[in-house]
């Protein structure tokens, strides 16, 4: 068949990936981005739906077309099946998955079976669709681990990567913490900050938080503390493109002091202005706040 030019305005996407990571999210954003989207497309009806819809006289400009796990061991021809599509057509093959633990907390509060094994259990499925699925995955173009997005976050996040250029593809989680109680878990930096001066020392900031202005110009009004911000913006300056090139979508980067209620939130606050202003997409938890006055 004699083909025509594709307009660059055309794309099509194949969404895949594992069970439980997140995929109708995914692709349910797509069509809120005007993507024309199919959910558990066979294999053998991608060749189809590129043909018609990049070659024929379809209005479809954009389309996104989810396959998965459901179509058992015919799955595996979809490598072969996008190694060609891509040559032909704009493809993006994009990969969604998530850490072992969370699969198998999200499996076990949506109580829906696996669609591998509903009379097997969930771990020794996943392990199973983690080897189908593998060859897959070594072929995406975006792979995106949604371990630490809720559904809303994970939402904005396809939003910026696939929508806004004025937006960087990471979601950037600032954590305030005290060492006290312990260090965040799922930290991917952590910065002790209990070297600035303590304003729990100073009677009429002790009751604030880091959020408080007059809490804020207190830290700020040592010179340290200028200093450390910039270092810290150009360290992350740095280093953020890395793991951008690297696949990573979800960075988080904790700053803890003692109690985790003065510098340690002023500090997360103040990186997250800094990467906000530069495009990033970003949030602030404050782990420890609420348990001072507690």
């Amino acid at each position: 068949m004699k083909h025509t030019a594709v307009s660059d305005a055309r794309q099509l996407v194949i969404l895949t990936g594992l069970s439980g990571s997140g995929k109708s999210t995914v692709l349910k954003t797509f069509e809120d981005l005007g993507y024309y989207c199919v959910d558990n497309l066979p294999v053998d009806l991608i060749s189809t739906f590129s043909e018609l819809n990049f070659y024929g006289n379809s209005e479809v400009q954009r389309a996104a077309l989810l396959v998965d796990a459901r179509e058992g061991n015919q799955i595996e021809r979809l490598p072969a099946l996008y190694k060609q599509i891509s040559r032909e057509v704009p493809a993006s093959l994009v990969f969604i998955e998530a850490s072992d633990e969370a699969l198998l907390r999200r499996f076990s509060e949506t109580r829906r079976p696996h669609p591998l094994g509903r009379d097997r259990p969930v771990r020794e499925v996943l392990t199973r669709e983690r080897r189908l699925m593998a060859p897959i995955r070594k072929l995406a173009d975006v792979v995106i681990d949604t371990t630490r997005f809720n559904v809303h976050e994970l939402r904005q996040f396809i939003m910026n990567r696939f929508q806004s250029r004025s937006k960087r593809p990471l979601m950037v989680s600032l954590v305030s913490f005290g060492y006290r109680y312990g260090l965040p878990a799922d930290s991917d930096l952590v910065f002790d900050v209990r070297f600035l001066p303590n304003p729990h020392f100073i009677p009429r900031l002790r009751k604030l938080s880091g959020r408080n202005p007059r809490v804020a110009r207190y830290i700020r009004s040592f010179p340290q503390t200028g200093e450390f911000l910039r270092r810290i913006e150009n360290l992350l300056i740095y280093l953020i493109p890395h793991y951008i090139r690297e696949g990573k979508s979800y960075l988080t980067i904790a700053f803890g002091c003692t109690g985790g209620r003065h510098r340690s939130v002023m500090l997360a606050e103040a990186v997250r202005r800094v990467l906000a202003a530069r495009g990033y997409t970003t949030k602030v938890v404050h782990r420890d706040l609420d348990k001072w006055a507690a």
